[in-house]
């Protein structure tokens, strides 16, 4: 099952998430320290500063490097830290052309199961434990990439039912969910290490 994306809540925004898995991908990554819509609603804005309609791995790859963190710094950034994410955009973007020929879909397309879709994640730039946990909980909820195990690999983010990451983002209200089940376990780690 496949559904329409709602992550960024612009729908320019949502529809390139829908039909650029790259696009998606990159949101993903750009998803950390900055709100989630803004991270999502970059790739769209990224295109468009490059004159696309879609963002390619062999050209972002091969992009001079401080042209490109121009692009990500140009008002409204792209990320609170353009530099450096513009850095691991270009270099998730060069391990997608040397593993994958440069089409992102085949992290997943012949994966035998949710470990290696999982391995296959984390062995990318930028992709860490929780990060390739959450995203393959996103493509087994949302993208109908549902290898066996998927759920198993995904951790607590792969549950039913549940509202803990983007991958659980639907509408307005479930990002409301999400946005406090995030502050409920920041503010009991804090009392933890209180």
């Amino acid at each position: 099952m496949t559904r329409t994306l709602s992550l960024s809540q612009i729908p320019e925004a949502d529809a390139m998430l829908d039909r650029d898995p790259l696009a998606l991908l990159i949101g993903m990554l750009l998803d950390q320290q900055v709100a989630m819509e803004h991270a999502f609603g970059a790739p769209v804005r990224l295109a468009e500063r490059l004159g696309r309609d879609h963002l390619d791995a062999r050209e972002l790859a091969g992009y001079d490097p401080e042209a490109l963190v121009t692009i990500f710094a140009t008002p409204r950034a792209l990320h609170r830290y353009p530099k450096s994410m513009a850095g691991r955009v270009q270099a998730l973007c060069a391990a997608i052309v040397e593993l994958y020929d440069g089409d992102v879909t085949q992290l997943w397309s012949d994966v035998p199961d949710g470990k290696e879709l999982y391995a296959r994640l984390l062995s990318l730039p930028g992709f860490g434990k929780q990060k390739a946990q959450i995203f393959v909980a996103l493509l087994g909820k949302q993208r109908g990439v549902t290898p066996p195990g998927w759920r198993e690999a995904a951790g607590g983010y792969g549950e039913e039912g549940v509202h803990k990451s983007v991958a659980d983002v639907v509408d307005a209200e479930s990002l409301t969910r999400v946005r406090e089940f995030k502050q409920a376990a920041k503010a009991a780690a804090k009392a933890g290490n209180a």
